[in-house]
């Protein structure tokens, strides 16, 4: 596939390595030369320095015969305005955008054949918030992913000593629930990937990822660990537009107060949200944080556009008495090295929108993409086609489909049942399957696995 992908920045260099290592026709454009010559020395990718959204420009990367052009700027207007002249004068067939403001995400009718010609908008503060929202609803846990439009979950948790199943084998779940039907994906120990089997026990300290319908996460969570109290109180330190959109959505259900530094944003805020407190001043004031009790907070989440004052405020926070703390990190650096200690979860917008961004890149019916653990491995829902003769995996059992190494089938989902993956399964045309990768360059294996044959009519 021939794709143009507009921005070199954190979320354009992280889509290009993973579209480049599958073997896709790539190029970047940025007007940043350097920035452009640095992936252009990692990866094997094309670029163009230049204002994205100039004909000119668009021109000499290909845009005549580009199958796809994906539009991650840092600026909304350039990215709309890019896909526009991309359908007006190349009449590329699928354009997709990076959309921040909800001055245009929240206007109807604008996007589409007959406005500003942009076939999937992405907002990276809204997929950001969801991505959150999951996490509060789910105490413990470390990664919640919806699969089947809700209907399962993937659920990251570390187990810990005190867990049922800690220091068992895997296989005893079932002794343990024997009414609830759930599978272990994948277990991260130490920072090595295990495909699990029956007889894999579940050491402490494990980053164990199980797969379950909506309603039994709750009881498999109470197996690995145990289990947190319902959230209560949370203190969200940033009032942009992600902690904003988060107040919202959850004001509500918990008791929730901002900390923001601008006073005419705290205005604003305070104008806007019906039950939130809006505290002005800084995240990372001994003093303030004293002064509202943060030891009684349950969760504190700074979710500020400053790395280096997520991360101090969340470490004060915590060593303050802050139960848990949530942090958002732009640089994919930081991640790896704040998370697990003292900073319980820190959260990669990056990697959130690289996700969704890749749902809409993959060939095929792939109808659901997840990064998981800040990238080292993928979850795929992929809905099958065809019929026995047509298809490698319609009409045939779970045992009889061969699987790349590396990948794992988690659950199948038909209409409104959800089954967890046994070898027994039939699988039937138009089923969906959550599939677990633990080596992402297996992936134009599973794509080809699902193509339809000839013989399909």
């Amino acid at each position: 596939m021939k794709i143009i992908i507009l921005g070199a920045g954190q979320v354009g260099g992280t889509l290009a390595a993973n579209l480049a290592s599958e073997h896709n026709d790539i190029t970047v454009i940025d007007k940043d030369a350097e920035r452009l010559r640095e992936l252009q020395d990692r990866l094997d990718i094309g670029t163009v320095t230049g204002q994205a959204s100039h004909p000119d420009i668009l021109a000499r990367a290909g845009a005549a015969d580009a199958d796809l052009l994906i539009a991650v700027t840092n600026s909304d207007e350039i990215n709309m305005v890019a896909c526009q002249v991309a359908y007006s004068l190349f009449r590329t067939p699928t354009k997709i955008s990076r959309i921040r403001s909800n001055a245009y995400t929240n206007v109807e009718k604008l996007f589409g054949c007959d406005a500003i010609p942009i076939d999937v908008f992405i907002s990276p503060e809204e997929l950001v918030t969801r991505y959150i929202k999951r996490l509060l609803q789910y105490p413990g846990s470390l990664q919640v992913l919806d699969f089947a439009d809700g209907r399962v979950q993937l659920v990251a948790v570390k187990a810990y000593y005190g867990g049922p199943m800690v220091g068992s084998e895997l296989s005893a779940i079932r002794d343990h629930m024997p009414t609830i039907d759930t599978r272990v994906a994948a277990i991260f120990r130490r920072g090595t990937a295990i495909l699990p089997s029956g007889d894999t026990v579940v050491e402490a300290g494990d980053e164990v990822f199980f797969i379950a319908a909506k309603k039994n996460v709750m009881p498999v969570m109470s197996e690995l660990r145990r289990l947190d109290t319902a959230y209560k109180r949370l203190v969200i330190a940033g009032g942009g537009n992600i902690g904003e959109r988060l107040a919202r959505a959850v004001e509500s259900r918990y008791s929730v107060k901002i900390i923001e530094r601008s006073y005419d944003r705290c205005r604003v805020l305070s104008e806007q949200l019906s039950k939130a407190i809006v505290l002005h001043g800084s995240a990372s004031d001994h003093d303030l944080l004293a002064q509202e009790n943060i030891e009684e907070t349950d969760v504190f989440l700074a979710l500020t556009n400053d790395d280096e004052a997520n991360i101090m405020s969340s470490l004060l926070a915590k060593r303050m008495g802050a139960k848990k703390v949530i942090t958002l990190i732009t640089n994919p650096a930081y991640v790896d090295l704040v998370q697990g200690g003292d900073i319980d979860i820190a959260i990669s917008p990056q990697q959130i929108t690289i996700g969704s961004l890749l749902t809409h890149v993959r060939r095929g019916d792939i109808y659901n993409v997840h990064s998981l653990r800040r990238g080292a491995a993928e979850a795929l829902e992929i809905i099958a086609h065809g019929d026995s003769r047509s298809s490698k995996v319609v009409g045939r059992r779970l045992d009889e489909i061969v699987l790349p190494d590396g990948v794992s089938i988690g659950a199948l989902v038909r209409g409104e049942e959800v089954m967890i993956a046994h070898s027994h399964l039939l699988v039937e045309s138009e089923d969906h399957l959550i599939l677990f990768l633990v080596d992402k360059s297996k992936i134009k294996m599973v794509e080809k696995l699902f193509q339809v044959g000839f013989t399909f009519f």
